[in-house]
């Protein structure tokens, strides 16, 4: 489905940023990888190489604009293309609003915000030089709605970055260039396996599946969109939630 196709992927030394390259290697592209711990990447790397695709790794913080000029000079250098960005880093917390510091707020927005605004101005000349490409932006369904898992910095970060999705796809459209997000809801990660019973109880119950979603119906939804069955989808942010919020 991708076989010829080169990505980078942000955040992909574990969870859904790992789930998504693996997908997108093992439909056939070849990958640029980023994270914060070389031995996760490394073993990351292993693991799409195994898949039969090429990889290269850029550690760094994604908050940093020289880190998203790495990523795509590494691509370039290495696949002489950039067909998919998926700018999944992010970080998220549940600090109420009146414990809030001002270095907790830039802190988030600088990864979360920054970090997708820095990679797609990174990526874009190359993209719009080709005249092709597609972007992947990761929110999350605390963009679209309040809920306790989810701090108000966290959620201002997220909508922020929808907007982003929704305005890059209408400047870009003209390039040939696609844009769209995907708002992930409950997933089971790491993060999930640290909740109380009761809380996760909790979480269930809302969701009329009936179960958390898992980080591969994350990156399902990522090949879908990152390929040719998508191509007349551009601006939209997609719900992975089970319905457990509906828009």
């Amino acid at each position: 489905m991708l076989k010829g196709k080169t990505a980078i992927v942000t955040g992909s030394s574990k969870g859904i940023g790992r789930e998504i390259a693996l997908a997108l290697a093992e439909n056939g592209a070849d990958l640029v990888i980023n994270g914060n711990n070389q031995e996760q990447l490394e073993h990351v790397k292993a693991q799409i190489e195994a898949l039969g695709s090429r990889c290269r790794v850029v550690r760094g913080d994604i908050s940093d604009s020289n880190t998203a000029a790495r990523l795509a000079a590494a691509c370039m250098e290495a696949f002489g293309k950039i067909d998919i960005l998926v700018n999944n880093a992010g970080v998220n917390s549940r600090i109420p609003f009146l414990e809030l510091t001002e270095e907790e707020w830039r802190r988030m927005m600088g990864i979360n915000l920054d970090g997708v605004f820095y990679c797609c101005k990174a990526v874009l000349p190359h993209m719009v030089h080709q005249q092709s490409g597609t972007i992947i932006n990761i929110s999350s369904t605390a963009s679209k709605t309040a809920h306790a898992n989810a701090s108000i910095c966290y959620g201002a970060s997220k909508a922020a970055v929808n907007s982003m999705t929704q305005k890059l796809a209408y400047e870009m459209g003209p390039h040939h260039i696609r844009v769209n997000g995907i708002c992930p809801g409950p997933i089971e990660t790491d993060m999930s396996l640290q909740w109380t019973e009761e809380y996760r109880k909790n979480v269930v119950k809302k969701i009329p599946l009936g179960l958390l979603g898992t980080t591969k119906n994350v990156a399902d939804v990522a090949v879908f969109l990152a390929s040719d069955m998508a191509g007349f989808i551009n601006g939209e942010t997609i719900n992975v939630n089970g319905g457990s919020y509906m828009n």
